[in-house]
């Protein structure tokens, strides 16, 4: 919807795309929708659930065996974001780096995007 012919939505590290392959085979999904929605400190959070099938208007991502399909109001958000996989003493999970993102909170959680995009809610 708003990609570049030839250049993928979004990217993921071999880690992000292994790990998402785990849990699509785990759960018998065909993958996962990411999206943002309005919320926390900086104003804006990032979704992720697992899908049996992409809605219509999604951007579907596939790398490595890996599925990603991104919620069509969050396109604009996430293209050129790389997608990883994260693995430390305290804690484990997915990181977006995003150049889209202008700001973020102290926890990581929630992030705030440049004035000129917007969203109307929940995506």
């Amino acid at each position: 919807m708003f990609g570049i012919p030839g250049k993928q939505a979004v990217t993921m590290t071999p880690r992000a795309a292994a790990q998402i392959t785990r849990l699509m085979e785990k759960g018998g999904h065909a993958g996962l929708r990411i999206g943002v929605k309005k919320g926390g400190c900086a104003g804006m959070e990032y979704t992720m659930e697992y899908v049996d099938q992409p809605d219509t208007h999604d951007e579907v991502v596939e790398q490595d065996g890996a599925r990603v399909m991104i919620a069509p109001m969050a396109q604009m958000f996430l293209f050129g974001t790389e997608i990883d996989y994260e693995v430390s003493l305290l804690e484990s999970g997915f990181k977006f780096k995003n150049p889209n993102v202008v700001d973020a909170c102290g926890c990581g959680e929630s992030i705030k995007f440049d004035d000129t995009l917007s969203v109307s809610g929940d995506t």
